[in-house]
C-alpha cells in the first residue's frame, strides 16, 4: 500500500497516527540525544534504560530527541504519563534513570533532579496549545516543581525555528507533522500562487540568519525573476563559528522542518533540485537529516508530484571538508562543483549566476525552519515580533565565562544584558563581566556600558560588531582582550583561503603585530598601525571573511585602548595573561609548605620542604599557571 499523501484528509490521517506516538496512552521517556546530550553520558542513560525496560518487560515507550537548548545541564530527560504533567529532568546519569523508572512503575512522581514540569504543550503551527489532563490529586504533589516558562533561562526565550527541538522523535516523520509539519506546505500547494508566498515572505520581514541579513523574500524574488529554467535553493549548514551549533541543533532535533521551508522556498523560487550543505563534522546531523529526506520522499512530501500538486523537487546532503571560507556564498557553491572552496567576485549575485552559472538561492539553517511558521501564522503575525528592522527570533550560542551555556532563541531587541545575565545567569565565581563578542569569529567586542543595547542587525553594526549566525563568547574581567584579538585573528588566518591578497597578507601582518605586543616587543605606532591595516582588508577583501576579520581588532582597540597601551608602554598585561609579560611568585608568608604545587608543577619549577615556604625558580618556569589554580592558599601571585 503507498504511503505518499494526496490530500488534506491524508495528512490529518498522518496527524492522528503523530499524535499517537507523541501522547501515548502508556508512559513515554524521551532523552536529549543531540551531540550535547552524547557527549555529556545521554548514551549511557539511554541504554540503561532499555536494559531496565526490556529485562522487566516494562510497557513504557523510550525515545532519542534533540536538544531543549539548556546544554549545561544536560543529559535531560523527559518524561510524560497520561494524566500527569510532563516532567523534566536534569543532569540524569544510568544510576538515577533507574530510581526514575522504579518511581513511575510505583505511580510516584520521583523529586531527585527535577528541572521542570510542562502542564501543556505549544503547538507553534496552529497557534494551540495542548493541555495535560492532569489528576486532581497531584495538584498538592507538583505544586513545588516549577513551570519550564517559569525557569529564568527559559523565560524570556520564544522557540519559532527550534520549536520541536527536544519534543519530537526526529527520526520520526509522523511525529513532526503531529506538531503542524507539512500543513504549511500543503497550505502553499494548494493556495498559493509562487508570487504570493513570496509575497508573504517579504511582508514578513524575514532576514537571512546565516549573518548577512539580507531580506529572505526579496532574494527569493530576484531568483524567480532571474532568466533561466533551471534554478537551485542551497541549504547552507556550513557552521564554522567557534563555539556556534545552532544550525546543527535544528538539524539534528527537527530536520523536517528545514526540508519543508526548502521546498515552499522552492516552489516560490521555481527550483526543481536542492542541496543542503553540512559540515562533515556533523555526523548526527547528516544521518538525521538524510532520514528524514528518505521519509519525506515515502509520503510523497519530497521528490515527483508533491502532495498530488504536480510540483517536484529533489534534496541532496553535500558534505563540507571543514573550510571555515565555504560559509560563503560563492565558495560554497564551488565546493559544491567539486573545485576549491573559493569565493569570487559578486560582479554578478548568485541569485542570477550560482551553482553551474544558474540561478541560485542560499539560505541557513535557520532561516530555512522559520519559513513554514510564516505560512502557517502570517507575515502579520510574525512582523508583530522583533524590531522595526529585524523582524521574528533569534537562536544564540552562550558559551564562555558564563553560568548557563546553551542556546536561546529569543526575539529580535532583547537587550545583552537580558540574554547575558537573565538567560545566561551570569559570570561564574562572581567575577566581573567584561565583554561579549557577537557574529563568530569576525565579530566585534562589545564592552559593559553596551549592556543594554537591543540585540539586531542594525544595533550589533553600530557598535562594531554584527549578528552574523549567532555565537555570542562572554568574556569575564580575567581576559586580556589583546590576547582575544590574536586569538581570533590566528583562527581567521589559517582559515583565509588565500586567494586574495589583502586577506591572506593583511591579516597575516595584523597578526604578528599583536603577537609583538603580547611578547612585550610592542610599539607606540603599532596602534595606528592596526587601525590602518584594518581598514584596508576590510576595504579590499574579496569576501566576508575578509571584510569583516578586522572587526575582532579594531573593536578591543575602540573600547580597551587602556590595554593595548599597557602591554606596549609599560610592558604589562592588566589581565596578567600574557605569558611573556608576567610572573609567578610565591608569597613567603601564606604559603604553608603543603607541597601540592611543587606536586603539580610540570617543569619541576618548584623547590622547597615539607612545611616551610616554596620559590618558584624562574629559569624552570614556563608560566603555565597550573600553581596559581591548585594553590589553596592564595600563596601564588601574578605580578
Amino acid at each position: 500500500m503507498s504511503k505518499k499523501i494526496k490530500s488534506l484528509k491524508e495528512l490529518e490521517e498522518l496527524r492522528k497516527e503523530g499524535l499517537k506516538s507523541l501522547y501515548p496512552d502508556k508512559p513515554r521517556i524521551m532523552i536529549g540525544m543531540a551531540t550535547c546530550g552524547l557527549a555529556s553520558g545521554a548514551n549511557e542513560v539511554f541504554e540503561a534504560l532499555n536494559t531496565k525496560v526490556r529485562e522487566n518487560r516494562i510497557d513504557i515507550k523510550i525515545v532519542p530527541t534533540g536538544c531543549l537548548g539548556y546544554c549545561q545541564i544536560e543529559p535531560l530527560v523527559d518524561v510524560f504519563k497520561p494524566g500527569w504533567p510532563r516532567i523534566i529532568y536534569q543532569k540524569m546519569n544510568g544510576e538515577k534513570v533507574i530510581k526514575l523508572l522504579e518511581s513511575l512503575t510505583r505511580e510516584s512522581i520521583w523529586k531527585d533532579s527535577i528541572l521542570a514540569r510542562l502542564d501543556r504543550d505549544e503547538l507553534l503551527i496552529f497557534g494551540k496549545t495542548k493541555k495535560y489532563d492532569i489528576q486532581g490529586e497531584l495538584s498538592g504533589v507538583i505544586d513545588d516543581i516549577p513551570l519550564l516558562q517559569e525557569i529564568p533561562f527559559y523565560c524570556k526565550q520564544f522557540r519559532i525555528a527550534s520549536r520541536n527541538c527536544g519534543f519530537i522523535d526526529p527520526t520520526n516523520v509522523i511525529e513532526y507533522v503531529a506538531r503542524g509539519g507539512y500543513y504549511s506546505l500543503f497550505k502553499v500547494l494548494s493556495q498559493y500562487e509562487p508570487d504570493q508566498v513570496i509575497e508573504e515572505i517579504i511582508k514578513s520581514g524575514l532576514r537571512g540568519r546565516g549573518g548577512g541579513g539580507f531580506p529572505t523574500g526579496k532574494k527569493w524574488l530576484y531568483c524567480r525573476q532571474a532568466k533561466g529554467n533551471v534554478k537551485y535553493v542551497i541549504c547552507n549548514a556550513d557552521e564554522g563559528d567557534p563555539g556556534a551549533y545552532m544550525d546543527r541543533s535544528i538539524l539534528e532535533g527537527d530536520p523536517h522542518s528545514i526540508l519543508e521551508g526548502m521546498i515552499i522556498g522552492a516552489y516560490a523560487i521555481g527550483a526543481r533540485e536542492g542541496y543542503i550543505y553540512v559540515r562533515n563534522e556533523y555526523p548526527l546531523a547528516v544521518k538525521h537529516i538524510s532520514i528524514a529526506i528518505k521519509q519525506a520522499e515515502e509520503y510523497g512530501l519530497l521528490g515527483e508530484d508533491i502532495l498530488g500538486s504536480g510540483f517536484s523537487f529533489s534534496i541532496r546532503v553535500n558534505r563540507g571538508g571543514g573550510a571555515f571560507v565555504c560559509g560563503e556564498s560563492t565558495a560554497l557553491m564551488a565546493s559544491l562543483e567539486g573545485r576549491v572552496g573559493e569565493p569570487r567576485a559578486k560582479h554578478i549575485h548568485t541569485v542570477e549566476s550560482g551553482l553551474w552559472e544558474k540561478p541560485t538561492n542560499l539560505n541557513n539553517v535557520e532561516t530555512w525552519a522559520n519559513v513554514p511558521v510564516i505560512i502557517a501564522r502570517g507575515a502579520d503575525w510574525y512582523s508583530k515580533i522583533g524590531t522595526e528592522g529585524s523582524k521574528g527570533t533569534k537562536i544564540f550560542s552562550l558559551v564562555g565565562k558564563i553560568n548557563n551555556t546553551g542556546l536561546a532563541e529569543v526575539p529580535m531587541g532583547i537587550t545583552l544584558r537580558e540574554i547575558i545575565f537573565d538567560i545566561g545567569g551570569g559570570i561564574p565565581g562572581g567575577k566581573k563581566f567584561k565583554a561579549v563578542q557577537t557574529g563568530g569569529p569576525s565579530g566585534g567586542c562589545i564592552p559593559e556600558n553596551f549592556l543594554d543595547l537591543p540585540v539586531d542587525f542594525d544595533a550589533l553594526t553600530k557598535v562594531g560588531s554584527m549578528m552574523g549566525s549567532g555565537g555570542m563568547i562572554v568574556m569575564d574581567e580575567d581576559t586580556c582582550m589583546v590576547d582575544v584579538a590574536k586569538y581570533f585573528l590566528t583562527f581567521l588566518k589559517d582559515e583565509s583561503c588565500g586567494k586574495c591578497t589583502s586577506c591572506r597578507e593583511g591579516i597575516k601582518q595584523m597578526l604578528e603585530i599583536l603577537n609583538r605586543i603580547t611578547q612585550g616587543e610592542g610599539k607606540e605606532e603599532d596602534i595606528e598601525l592596526l587601525e590602518e591595516l584594518s581598514e584596508v582588508v576590510k576595504s579590499t577583501s574579496l569576501c566576508a571573511l575578509g571584510g569583516t576579520a578586522p572587526n575582532p581588532v579594531l573593536t578591543t582597540i575602540r573600547y580597551f585602548r587602556d590595554e593595548y597601551e599597557a602591554h606596549i608602554k609599560d610592558k604589562k598585561c592588566p589581565a596578567r595573561v600574557c605569558r611573556d609579560l608576567i610572573t609567578y611568585t610565591i608569597d613567603q608568608e601564606k604559603c604553608t609548605g603543603c607541597t601540592r604545587c611543587a606536586r603539580e608543577c610540570p617543569q619541576e619549577a618548584i623547590v622547597g620542604e615539607r612545611r616551610k615556604p616554596h620559590r618558584i625558580l624562574q629559569e624552570k618556569c614556563v608560566k603555565c599557571g597550573i600553581c596559581y589554580e591548585t594553590c589553596k592558599f592564595d600563596a601564588i601571585k601574578v605580578e
